[in-house]
């Protein structure tokens, strides 16, 4: 049995604007109409004795993460919750404690929730290998072909001094991202590769060795793994315990210190798509070297990305430029400092600004809201609720809401009232009143919120019931 365990708790800083602390990269649709999430997942299909995945995820994406499973049929997925941020090492010893309780020393298929992949057929080939590898009880991962003296990865040495060509190779390094002359030695060299983060081993194979290089993790994951609980989809584990496994990747925990590690070689169109420019990349091109995507209009412009969400973007004789437009601010960067973006985010932490942690449009377990206009003692969203979604049953000690229906049936609570309202039908919730928000329908419902009030943040709620276990 392969069992996939999927990465997804990274957080994607240097594709900001796009993506977001609360909102990170795998979780979007930044290639087609399926998330990075979902593709990873999807691009399994057809490799034999497969089993629903193990997802490890951060706990404020949850929500998102189980309905994202279910969209492409993965309702059996196991979602385990990361409390706190340990790294790749961590992450793995939960997902494998947890694997040896559905099967007997499954074969572990790890991968990144944010990784592309365009050549799924190569991809599988190189698959079949490393599962080949993992049976003769190796550590096994996937070294990609270098195309370029790229510095913006790591690479793995290999030994390869088999005669003829061999599907794997005993690994002798690890390295760190390089500089230029360095990046172009290793691809003279012809024996590096790209670290792509993606591994297949069997689970006795890979506890028993990182117990013996980093036990300090495996003691802590099966401490917070023996106190975890069961919550709706989610496995929610110790976070006391978890707190106490070092912070510490993969790589550094065990890859780098066993002697058990092959590489297989795999050429796929592999990206870890780490910022703008990679994603401009792996972007469709006019003959000018131009990728543009949203409501864009150019001329003259070279080598140039245009990310448009919301509103026309027009570009006239630029060259070699990130642009990336979202609803609440943009990015206008040269390619060359792609790797800087994360610095934006430095500053805007600095300036107790909100704009790294999500977006203006905020996805909640029933749907999401965004915040239209703002003003002194007001502001207006628009609310969707998803087919069956029901907000929690609150009250508000400062503002009052008053609903309109633009789509849709809503079924609000209301005091000791219950009301059903139709599209261009309203109602008004007093300061204090007890209310809730329901969508009975088969379609989404829409609505326009007004809030008044001396105090709009979102503190101001009083949970009494709610469906989806929030306090």
């Amino acid at each position: 049995m392969i069992i996939p365990v999927i990465l997804a708790g990274g957080s994607g800083t240097r594709l900001w604007p796009m993506s977001r602390q609360h909102y990170p990269k795998q979780l979007l649709k930044l290639f087609g109409d399926k998330t990075m999430l979902q593709q990873t997942l999807l691009r399994l299909e057809g490799v034999a004795n497969l089993a629903p995945p193990i997802v490890v995820c951060n706990e404020e994406h949850r929500f998102m993460v189980a309905e994202q499973l279910h969209e492409i049929g993965q309702p059996k997925a196991s979602i385990i919750l990361e409390p706190v941020a340990r790294n790749t090492a961590p992450a793995l010893a939960l997902a494998a404690i947890h694997a040896k309780s559905l099967a007997e020393n499954p074969i572990l298929l790890v991968l990144s929730a944010d990784h592309m992949i365009k050549d799924v057929k190569a991809f599988h080939a190189a698959l079949a290998d490393a599962i080949t590898a993992a049976e003769a009880g190796h550590l096994a991962t996937f070294g990609v072909n270098p195309t370029r003296p790229e510095t913006g990865y790591g690479y793995i040495k290999t030994r390869r001094d088999q005669a003829g060509e061999s599907i794997f190779y005993p690994v002798t390094q690890f390295v760190e991202k390089p500089n230029l002359e360095t990046a172009e030695r290793y691809l003279a060299e012809g024996c590096y590769y790209w670290n792509s983060g993606m591994f297949v081993f069997q689970t006795e194979v890979f506890l028993r060795e990182l117990q013996e290089q980093s036990a300090e993790v495996v003691i802590a994951a099966e401490q917070a793994k023996v106190w975890a609980v069961q919550d709706l989809d989610f496995i929610r584990i110790d976070r006391e315990s978890f707190s106490q496994a070092p912070n510490i990747s993969i790589d550094y925990a065990l890859m780098e210190k066993s002697a058990n590690v092959v590489c297989v070689p795999f050429s796929a169109g592999w990206s870890d798509v780490g910022d703008w420019k990679s994603f401009w990349d792996l972007s469709d091109k006019d003959a000018s070297g131009n990728s543009r995507i949203g409501d864009c209009i150019d001329i003259g412009s070279t080598n140039t990305l245009v990310f448009s969400q919301d509103k026309l973007v027009a570009t006239l004789g630029v060259n070699n430029l990130m642009i990336v437009n979202t609803p609440d601010a943009v990015l206008v960067a040269d390619q060359s400092q792609a790797q800087q973006v994360k610095s934006i985010i430095t500053q805007i932490e600095k300036q107790k600004r909100s704009e790294h942690l999500q977006h203006r449009e905020i996805y909640r377990p029933w749907g999401c809201y965004d915040a239209i206009d703002t003003g002194d003692r007001y502001q207006v969203n628009r609310i969707r609720v998803k087919p069956g979604g029901s907000l929690s049953l609150q009250v508000h000690h400062h503002r009052a809401e008053h609903w309109i229906v633009v789509k849709g049936t809503a079924l609000v609570q209301k005091g000791e009232e219950s009301v059903l309202l139709s599209e261009n039908e309203s109602t008004y919730i007093p300061v204090g009143t007890k209310h809730r928000l329901s969508n009975p329908g088969k379609i989404p419902l829409e609505i326009i919120e007004v809030q008044s009030g001396p105090y709009l943040k979102e503190d101001d709620v009083i949970r009494y019931e709610d469906s989806y276990g929030r306090s």
